[in-house]
């Protein structure tokens, strides 16, 4: 029996190409947008080209061997590689394992599986493991021990990643652990902070871009799908709105309300890169 695959998986494979079709780039990850880089989606390769940059000059010196979790389709482990470092993934999704095999070259070793189910050698240990925007999507509980486990003394952790913080109401902005469990995770970890640094301003207009994408392409696209649908086959279209009208209410309020934006990125969440060391004992 073969297993079901995640809608979530198909639609970044299906974003990544899109991107690469169109704007050149192979990237999944948000971008680093600075004041002198105009918002828009043809600048978006810049803005992640300085994203991948500002994370990998953040490595400290004397790091020889990173592993990459939740290593995406591969362009920062591409970095890496380019810049003589030692590096292997962890990726919980194989189309996007195979979009990074293609990128970094067969000589990147990925790890298959979730980072909580991965199984590494004894001996098999990194100076620094890097979560580039994959450290909300692992357990709070345990990702930091776990990290530590596969690290050499005084090796680090370099976190760039997005957390929830405490403002009320309800965001159409999923993701992100909460930032006072993670502190309090943090601090129980034994972890020394080296660097922690807010980024949301240089993030949140990924927003704003998502937004514009939502309001100038997505929605019109629906609107000519559901005319089309109406004209046709009325039957059909009244038999699909009603068989996915929670979806499609989601659909809406996610994607297509404008909520999703850089003002309310910025109200529920805070970007932040944290460079942490593990103790030599």
């Amino acid at each position: 029996m073969t297993s079901k695959v995640d809608s979530k998986e198909v639609g970044l494979v299906a974003g990544l190409n899109l991107f690469h079709f169109f704007l050149g780039t192979r990237d999944l990850h948000y971008g680093l947008w600075q004041d002198d880089l105009e918002v828009s989606i043809r600048n978006l390769p810049q803005a992640q080209k300085r994203y991948s940059d500002y994370l990998l000059d953040h490595i400290p010196p004397g790091v020889k061997r990173i592993l990459d979790v939740g290593c995406g389709a591969g362009g920062v482990a591409t970095e890496l590689l380019a810049r003589g470092y030692e590096v292997e993934g962890v990726s919980p999704s194989p189309l996007l394992s195979e979009a990074a095999q293609r990128q970094a070259g067969e000589a990147f070793k990925i790890h298959q599986g979730r980072f909580e189910d991965v199984s590494f050698d004894a001996d098999e240990k990194f100076d620094l493991v890097m979560f580039s925007e994959s450290f909300q999507y692992i357990t709070l509980d345990t990702v930091l021990t776990d990290a530590q486990k596969r690290l050499n003394p005084g090796g680090y952790i370099l976190i760039c990643d997005f957390f929830k913080t405490r403002a009320a109401g309800r965001s159409a902005i999923g993701g992100g652990h909460p930032i006072g469990k993670f502190m309090s995770a943090l601090e129980r970890s034994g972890l020394e902070v080296l660097q922690d640094k807010d980024i949301t301003r240089e993030t949140a207009p990924n927003l704003d871009i998502v937004d514009q994408m939502g309001q100038e392409l997505f929605l019109p696209t629906f609107q000519l799908i559901g005319y089309a649908l109406d004209s046709n086959h009325p039957w059909l279209a009244r038999f699909l709105r009603w068989k996915y009208q929670k979806k499609l209410r989601k659909i809406q309020r996610k994607y297509l309300s404008g909520e999703r934006n850089g003002e309310n990125f910025a109200r529920f969440k805070i970007y932040r890169l944290l460079l942490l060391r593990q103790p030599e004992y």
